[in-house]
């Protein structure tokens, strides 16, 4: 799966609150529900990717981040 920097459709921000500051994460998915999580601290390396949503918000949860609320879209910012 190549890097969606340029092709996502929304993103979203996650956080580890039980850290000081909280340890942030972010989730772009694309219009096929193709979605990546970056990790901002490591230089935007992509930490896991997955074919849907689901998928991608299940491993978050499991590793006990919290969403913030809110999502962003692509066609927000055109």
């Amino acid at each position: 799966m190549e890097l969606m920097t340029n092709n996502w459709e929304f993103t979203e921000v996650w956080i580890d609150s039980m850290l000081s500051p909280p340890y942030i994460l972010l989730l772009l998915c694309d219009s096929e529900e193709n979605c990546q999580i970056y990790d901002p601290k490591q230089d935007d390396k992509v930490v896991f990717s997955s074919n849907n949503y689901e998928a991608a918000k299940l491993w978050l949860l499991e590793d006990e981040y919290e969403p913030v609320e809110g999502r962003l879209l692509s066609t927000e910012l055109a």
